[in-house]
This record gives structure tokens, C-alpha cells and sequence, in this order.
């Protein structure tokens, strides 16, 4: 089945299913504008055939994806054409899985970070194996947690999801299920069985029954609290100033406080504003509000400067601007979130 993808992404029917496989093992599985616009024809052209009732999503290789193409953007936007259309496209097709009529399985067994996520995370089944790792990075490198990380952090108990997005630490598959970000584990060795049964079936959710295996959560009791704790604070400063308070005798305080410290002050300000502000939006509102940020992130400098460090000059430390958490203000967190006119998502 040829929805354009090349040898990025295939599609198969298998049974009642409609597969999705990620083929860019090589690149992690990052996802491009060809695996966007693929993804969402197959979507739309599965929608309404009465012979699919459900649609997997999985990857080749050992991650299921580490993100967008960021390289590409990088260069786009160097270039003086900051690839708007890629995000604007990739956006609308995160909110149409979110709205997907049928079962939506993402299988899920390795690395799924940024864009990956906004393939996944978004539908009705989130599956992970014992090899899936998750994390939102993005402050790491001057960006924000966008694929509409605003919809899906929120929701995490515990201020977990706003800890995830300020810190851009990995978490594993008991977490992630113990968080609600996945719906079910299963064992890796099993995907192949649960895929065939799953095409025989049609009914992902009788399936799973079969195939389930409880992952114990992997962060203690002691360190949930004291993430709900921190995290639930009213602002980002309060937020730092609790993590200082207690991280001359707590580890984990001092801990996550220098992780903090190496993010873009910019990115925090804005992911923590962002993570707060989707507690009351629907995906749609979500995702128009990430793309206002988008465009103002492409048009900055932290996004560039935080891609040339991790990638380009793999390893060197990024250069800020501006440097400090206290150098920001309200109007200036204001600005990323204005209205676009006539450039808004349309969805």
C-alpha cells in the first residue's frame, strides 16, 4: 500500500489491521515531512475502509522514534526558511489521531521522544515492552514539548507531567504505565504474536487481555512525593526556589535542580506556561497554542543555539540568550503565546 512515504514508512494490511511501520533505523526513526503526509493519507484513506478496524503503529529497529528531523530544521531555518509547513502538518496530523474513530495501537519497544511521540501517544493504545524508554527533551535544546505534549502532560498525577516537561529526563515503561502514558506492557518477544492476533481479531483491547504483563513502577514512593511536592508550585520560580530550599539535604533536589540548570531559561519559562495552560484546553486548542509558540521559537535563537551544541558541535555547552531564569519576563513569556492573525492553525 503506497500513501508517498518512499522507503521512510510502510504501510500494510494484515487482516483487519492497517500497519504502520517507521523504516529510518538508521536516522532513530525521525520523523520527516514525507512520514507526516504519509501517515495522515493512510489515516484518512483507513478512516473509511470497512475492512480495517484498527491501525498499529510500530518501528524498525531499537528505537520506535527519538523525534522530529531536527537536523533538517536546523538547516531550514539557518537557510532563512524556517520549515513552518513541516510543524503546521505534523500538528494537524497529531490531532487527527487524537481524534482517529478506530483503535489507534502504538507498539512501542525502544527510545520514543519528541515527534515520536506525537505519532503514538496520541492514540487509543499505548503499548510499551520492557525496551521502551520515554522522555519530552526538548528544554534541553532550546525548544519547547510540543506533538502536543500540552494535551498529554497535564493529565499525569502527581505534577509528573510538568517534572517530565521542565526536566526532559527519561523515564521507563513502568512509569510511564504506573503515569497513564501507556496503557499497557507487554514482553518484547511477544510482539510478533500479539501483531498476528491482534490482525486476526480486530479488538486490541480482548487482545491485550492475553498479553499484558504489569510493569512495577520504577521511581520510589519518596521521590513521587517529593516531585509533587516541587512541581506543583504556582510558578517556575517557585518551583526552582522549592528545588533550592531542599537540595542541601536532599539528593534528589539537587539532583533535578542542576538538571534544570543546563535547560534553556527561555524553554522553561515557556514549557512551564504551556504545561499549566493545557489543564483546561481540548487537543485542538492545544495544538493551535503550540503552533503560536512554534513560530516564535523558529524565529529565535535559543532553538538554533541548543541543535548546534547537541548535534553540529555534539557535546559543547550551550550559550543561552537570555542566560538566566530571572532575566525573563511576564511580557516576554506573553509574546510566544500572542495570536498569529491569519497564520493561526487550522485544523
Amino acid at each position: 500500500m503506497d500513501f508517498g512515504g518512499g522507503d521512510e514508512i510502510r504501510f500494510e494490511r494484515l487482516g483487519k489491521a492497517g500497519v504502520v511501520t517507521l523504516t529510518r533505523p538508521q536516522a532513530l526513526n525521525a520523523v520527516t515531512h514525507r512520514m507526516v503526509k504519509a501517515l495522515d493519507k493512510a489515516l484518512r484513506a483507513w478512516e473509511r475502509d470497512h475492512e480495517i478496524d484498527v491501525v498499529v503503529v510500530k518501528a524498525e529497529g531499537r528505537a520506535f522514534s527519538a523525534g522530529g528531523d531536527i537536523l533538517h530544521v536546523y538547516e531550514a531555518g539557518r537557510a532563512g526558511k524556517p520549515p513552518v509547513d513541516f510543524f503546521a502538518d505534523e500538528y494537524r496530523l497529531n490531532a487527527r489521531i487524537a481524534r482517529f474513530k478506530k483503535p489507534y495501537v502504538a507498539l512501542i519497544d525502544g527510545i520514543v521522544m519528541g515527534g515520536g511521540v506525537g505519532i503514538s501517544f496520541h492514540g487509543s493504545q499505548r503499548v510499551m515492552t520492557e525496551n521502551a524508554q520515554f522522555a519530552m527533551p526538548e528544554v534541553g535544546i532550546g525548544f519547547f514539548p510540543d506533538v502536543g505534549a500540552s494535551h498529554l502532560l497535564p493529565d499525569l498525577g502527581g505534577s509528573f507531567g510538568m517534572y517530565l516537561a521542565l526536566t526532559g529526563n527519561r523515564i521507563r515503561y513502568g512509569d510511564a504505565l504506573w503515569s497513564g502514558l501507556a496503557t499497557h506492557t507487554i514482553k518484547a518477544e511477544d510482539q510478533a504474536g500479539f501483531l498476528d492476533r491482534l490482525a486476526a481479531s480486530g479488538d486490541p483491547e480482548s487482545v491485550l487481555r492475553g498479553f499484558f504483563v504489569p510493569a512495577r513502577r520504577e521511581t520510589d514512593r519518596p521521590t513521587l512525593e517529593a516531585i509533587a511536592r516541587h512541581f506543583a508550585q504556582p510558578s517556575l520560580g517557585d518551583v526552582i526556589g522549592s528545588l533550592e530550599r531542599a537540595a542541601q539535604t536532599d539528593a534528589f533536589a539537587a539532583k533535578t535542580l542542576a538538571t534544570i540548570r543546563t535547560r534553556s531559561p527561555t524553554s522553561l519559562h515557556v514549557a512551564w506556561r504551556e504545561i499549566s495552560a493545557g489543564l483546561t484546553l481540548s487537543m485542538d486548542e492545544c495544538m493551535r497554542m503550540e503552533f503560536r509558540i512554534l513560530n516564535r521559537m523558529l524565529a529565535g535563537h535559543d532553538f538554533y543555539e541548543g541543535i548546534r551544541a547537541a548535534i553540529i558541535d555534539k557535546g559543547s555547552t550551550p550559550l543561552w540568550r537570555p542566560a538566566g531564569i530571572d532575566m525573563i519576563s511576564a511580557a516576554d513569556v506573553d509574546a510566544y503565546f500572542a495570536p498569529l492573525g491569519e497564520r493561526e492553525l487550522e485544523l
